[in-house]
């Protein structure tokens, strides 16, 4: 089972990019799982987001989980220990920070040693969308890294996905993720 944890703040759009990735992943034929656990419930408290992806049905419904990917979106969340709780020397982490991959790793020292890659989605999303939610561009950082599924079948999957926006929103959502797949290191 492949599992992912998310590490956002509310209003970044994790818990919205974990059910966008759940769905593509479920129009691949996979049985899939996307929940959060909320702290405060307010726009701005720390919370998580979680997949579950497998070939057979999920039958596990709990929070716990040794992560394979851990997504950090805030980029001030990178500098809080328990994003690696519970991950093994296998655990990839994607992180959003404009930092490159060197600086950030002298400043959060629970991340060396681990599997990391950066991408600057907080600025993708304000210079793409116009709104700083990076979720869809950490979509795109993740199936650049994962390689899960051919980026051109993602791209039709989540474009489907937001049709239910407006052609100017579902652009730049798509430039987003092709600029954050591109520039993610």
């Amino acid at each position: 089972m492949l599992q992912i944890r998310w590490h956002s703040r509310a209003g970044q759009g994790a818990v919205t990019g974990a059910k966008a990735l759940a769905d593509v992943m479920a129009r691949t034929g996979k049985y899939v799982q996307a929940y959060s656990v909320y702290g405060a419930e307010k726009r701005g408290a720390p919370m998580t987001a979680y997949d579950k992806i497998d070939d057979k049905p999920i039958l596990d419904h709990s929070k716990w989980m040794t992560p394979d990917y851990v997504l950090v979106i805030d980029p001030s969340l990178v500098f809080q220990e328990e994003i690696v709780d519970n991950t093994t020397d296998d655990t990839i982490f994607i992180v959003t920070s404009h930092m490159d991959k060197e600086d950030l790793l002298s400043v959060a020292k629970h991340l060396q040693g681990k599997k990391v890659y950066v991408v600057d989605a907080i600025k993708i999303s304000q210079e793409e969308i116009g709104r700083a939610i990076p979720n869809t561009p950490m979509l795109g950082a993740f199936m650049k890294v994962s390689g899960i599924i051919p980026f051109e079948d993602f791209l039709v999957s989540i474009e489907d996905i937001l049709s239910k926006f407006p052609k100017k929103i579902i652009e730049g959502n798509l430039r987003a993720i092709k600029r954050a797949y591109e520039e993610v290191k």
